[in-house]
């Protein structure tokens, strides 16, 4: 298991060759976000995605421990970015490798689920008009009740 929470952009390519080094790979399955418009204004606007160090860690720590009790897994990887981001850019990056594709498409998404909605991070979007809070979304909630 890796997780990195970092200001820096990821390679995708990178990334998916490192899940590829188990011999009993048979499927790697991946998720890449990006940051996309939230605000319904015209104009590009960009955020600040703020965490909690070591908290955050642990949260996602504890996501991949119960992914991995959950499916068999071989590996791994969450990559999330925090820092000033802008609309298109990479935001977070969840590969899970599997000897078989059911366990890398389910847990691929199951994680990306607590992600959005269990792991330490906070955004701030900023447009013309100024800086807000994202609040969380009910719908992101309501994904959490297929995994319980």
């Amino acid at each position: 298991m890796n997780i990195f929470v970092q200001v820096d952009d990821f390679n995708v390519q990178t990334l998916y060759d490192e899940l590829c080094v188990a011999n009993q790979t048979g499927a790697v399955a991946m998720f890449v976000g990006r940051v996309r418009q939230f605000s319904p204004e015209p104009e590009a606007s960009s955020f600040f995605l703020e965490h909690y160090p070591g908290m955050t860690e642990r949260n996602i720590q504890q996501i991949l421990t119960e992914a991995e009790q959950r499916w068999p897994l071989l590996d791994v990887t969450v990559v999330h970015r925090i820092g000033q981001l802008s609309v298109n850019d990479q935001i977070v990056f969840v590969g899970v490798a599997a000897a078989h594709r059911s366990e890398a498409f389910a847990a691929c998404d199951f994680i990306m689920d607590y992600l959005k909605s269990r792991a330490a991070f906070w955004k701030k979007e900023t447009t013309a008009q100024g800086s807000r809070w994202v609040d969380a979304k009910l719908e992101d909630e309501t994904s959490l009740d297929r995994w319980r």
